[in-house]
């Protein structure tokens, strides 16, 4: 019987959600814009609402609009009406930075004014639009980007490397991308004392780099 009036309270709650986007829709204002709390978003999610997913604006400008304060105003002006990420870039210098390598990329942009590529801006602002970041782990042989969804802990970066080290999970032994690109290498930023030793609440920020101890 509490079963049954749990889901009739959840029905209840639900259908007034349901409602109250209605009413925001009717009124001009995408799901997205309707600032849900993370309960209210989890209630909504199963109907996968098309002005719920988020966005971003990118604008394709002329190679002489390069570097310019405002060179797509008018969507600007839409972008920041409806709380939108903008990215203006160039279609046709984003195909040049693609077939350069990186040397050749670096001078070019130099030579246009500009210090990042538009693919990389609209990389980040996805990946902010989506909530998600980015953190590393570092091998002998290489060091690999993760996905994670932005605000998970420790325990859960682990789960997405493997569900053993999750299991397992001891310590994080953590330390910032540019700390560790600053010192060349992690047995110099450790030898150096600037590794962190985190528990499995930890927040993983953007950039950390982390090895995990773990037994099974």
């Amino acid at each position: 019987a509490k079963h049954a009036l749990d889901n009739a309270a959840l029905g209840e709650k639900e259908l007034a959600l349901l409602h109250r986007l209605h009413d925001g829709l009717e009124a001009g204002t995408p799901i997205r814009a309707q600032l849900l709390t993370e309960g209210e978003e989890h209630l909504v999610r199963g109907y996968r609402f098309l002005s719920q997913k988020p966005v971003v604006v990118v604008a394709n400008i002329d190679e002489s609009q390069l570097g310019a304060d405002n060179p797509a105003p008018e969507l600007a002006a839409y972008a920041e009406e409806h709380a939108l990420a903008l990215v203006p870039l160039c279609g046709a210098v984003e195909l040049d930075l693609a077939r350069m390598d990186a040397a050749d990329a670096e001078l070019f942009m130099a030579d246009l004014g500009i210090e990042e590529s538009g693919r990389d801006r609209l990389i980040r602002e996805a990946y902010h639009a989506l909530r998600l970041i980015s953190f590393f782990t570092v091998g002998e042989d290489e060091c690999r980007a993760w996905t994670l969804t932005a605000g998970c802990n420790a325990v859960a970066a682990a789960e997405k490397i493997h569900s053993d080290i999750a299991r397992g999970f001891i310590r994080a032994e953590v330390v910032g991308f540019d700390v560790l690109k600053a010192e060349g290498s992690w047995n110099a930023a450790k030898t150096k004392g600037l590794l962190r030793l985190e528990g499995k609440e930890y927040p993983v920020r953007d950039g950390d780099a982390i090895s995990f101890r773990f037994s099974v």
